[in-house]
């Protein structure tokens, strides 16, 4: 597995976090927060289901 992987799984999760406070939530702090909160758990257990080096 390469190496960069993490790199762009990051990248991704930035971008999607930023696009979706900038879309839905810009105005509502605790939901924004929950939603963070959320997506991060989404793509940690992504990565850790299907790219992490076995």
């Amino acid at each position: 597995m390469s190496r960069w992987v993490p790199v762009v799984v990051a990248v991704v999760m930035i971008v999607v976090i930023v696009g979706v406070d900038i879309l839905f939530f810009r105005n509502h702090f605790w939901e924004r927060l929950m939603v963070n909160v959320g997506v991060v758990l989404v793509f940690g257990a992504f990565f850790l289901r299907f790219l992490r080096p076995h």
